[in-house]
């Protein structure tokens, strides 16, 4: 029987990467609201502050699963989280994990998603002796295109309508690290 994974706190520079807590309501709520972050996440549509908690504890049910870890990423100045980052383990037979983000617009603009990015990576490849960490992004979205490259993904190539978000097929771009690639 096991009890699960522990959700770290990981320093990502001027962001801190740690679980889910209640306070981080307002983030959901902004999230919510957002025209995007719900068709790429799980973040509720509507939002109430009951259907909040039931995200909050939907983060800590995925690491009592050991379906991966869901951080929040908070500035180190305030604690106030301005997004979310998760590494997902449901391919680690294959030897690799998944990750994926999102920032909430109040928090855009200040590098939130490359620092968590980059951080995630580097403690799953090294860490963790994840193999590969691999990341999905469509091909219009060109901020994330970019924190991925910044981040040490490279691009692998195009999958065609490989996975329907909102009801609709949609094209992505696979990226991916490699433990081979990390230095010594």
């Amino acid at each position: 029987m096991t009890d699960g994974l522990v959700i770290p706190e990981l320093d990502a520079g001027p962001f801190l990467l740690r679980p889910f807590r209640t306070g981080d309501l307002p983030l959901i709520e902004e999230g919510a609201a957002d025209p995007y972050i719900p068709v790429i996440s799980s973040v509720p549509v509507p939002y109430s502050e009951a259907e909040g908690l039931a995200f909050v504890e939907r983060q800590h049910d995925r690491a009592r699963e050991c379906v991966g870890y869901s951080l929040a990423i908070a500035d180190r100045a305030d604690d106030r989280a301005v997004g979310q980052i998760g590494l997902w383990l449901t391919e680690m037979a294959e030897g690799r994990a998944a990750t994926g983000y999102w920032i909430a617009p109040s928090g855009r603009g200040r590098g939130a998603a490359g620092h968590a990015l980059a951080t995630v990576a580097r403690w799953a490849l090294t860490d963790l002796a994840i193999p590969r960490v691999h990341l999905h992004v469509e091909p219009w979205n060109t901020a994330s295109v970019r924190t991925a490259e910044r981040a040490g993904f490279r691009r692998e190539g195009l999958l065609r309508s490989w996975m329907e978000l909102g009801g609709v097929r949609r094209d992505m771009l696979l990226f991916a690290r490699v433990a081979a690639d990390e230095p010594a």
